[in-house]
């Protein structure tokens, strides 16, 4: 694999030593104490049993409303990414105990909006071998292989060594309370929409892909994702317009009536604190310096 350097270049270059963490349980402590700031995701639950006897080492839900397990590799020969598969499959199979969880822990609101989806997996090892990576491709679930090391006592680094996305699971309850409300699925909305915005949609996506090969696509009921560890970007089509929701804050620009918004505080599909408005190519050519500044920053 790979290796980062890191060097303070204040008074002269001074390399940094990468270190791993002396016990396992120390850094699964601080991820469950910060996953809204390191991964986007609520803690749930931390070493959760389940009824075949298995202990999922991190529950929480992720900012689209999906379910996310963490397993942290705590020995070298240890094959996280089959144990984590286990305990998905598991998962998909007792989603009434998660939601029960999920309602006990965060309430009512949270669990009404669940979506099953796009279950993640995230493995987390302080390395990973080509093997994890060819094994991560063939196999059809959400698998994010994140590499930690610190560096003195004060930095810690994550580095999203692989990510896969799979085909969306249908999800039956989800379905059935998109079409007793007025709110299209996503795939409705791209289908009634004119070709030109069609068209539009798909260049914008294509766009964003293309930023790096850290940025993957997730379709969920009602928006589109893109996201590196954390979304960076969201969109919903409309019949008129292409509604982008971006992760900046609205507070560092100058916003154009009818083009840029503040919906920090405003009720929306998917995340992203600043709305922009596409409905043509001139306001996509406009919409992309917020676009790169989203991929940059996140």
């Amino acid at each position: 694999m790979a290796d980062i350097k890191l060097f303070k270049i204040n008074n002269g270059v001074e390399e940094l030593p990468a270190t791993w963490v002396s016990l396992e349980r120390e850094l699964q402590t601080l991820i469950e104490q910060n996953m809204p700031t390191f991964f986007g995701v609520t803690f749930l639950k931390t070493e959760y049993v389940t009824s075949n006897g298995g202990r999922i080492d991190s529950l929480g839900i992720d900012e689209n409303n999906c379910p996310v397990i963490f397993e942290y590799k705590r020995a070298s020969n240890e094959n996280v990414i089959n144990q984590g598969l286990f305990y998905l499959d598991w998962l998909l199979d007792h989603k009434a105990d998660f939601e029960l969880l999920v309602m006990k822990t965060l309430g009512k609101e949270f669990s009404d909006k669940l979506d099953w989806s796009m279950p993640r997996l995230i493995c987390i090892a302080g390395d990973f071998t080509k093997y994890d990576e060819y094994a991560v491709k063939q196999i059809n679930r959400n698998i994010d292989l994140i590499r930690y090391k610190k560096f003195g006592d004060e930095l810690l680094l994550f580095d999203l060594i692989n990510s896969n996305v799979a085909t969306p699971i249908k999800d039956t309850i989800t379905e059935k309370v998109v079409k007793q409300s007025t709110d299209k699925t996503f795939d409705e909305q791209l289908e009634s929409t004119s070709d030109n915005l069609k068209e539009l949609y798909y260049s914008i996506r294509n766009y964003i892909l293309a930023l790096g090969d850290d940025v993957t696509e997730n379709k969920l009921k009602l928006y589109s994702a893109f996201k590196k560890i954390k979304n960076i970007a969201c969109i919903e089509v409309r019949v008129k317009s292409i509604m982008l929701y971006l992760r900046l804050n609205p507070n560092d620009f100058n916003l154009e009536n009818g083009f840029t918004r503040d919906v920090s505080k405003i009720g929306h599909w998917g995340t992203g604190d600043l709305e922009v408005t596409i409905k043509n190519v001139q306001d996509f050519e406009k919409a992309k310096e917020y676009i790169n500044k989203a991929y940059e920053i996140n």
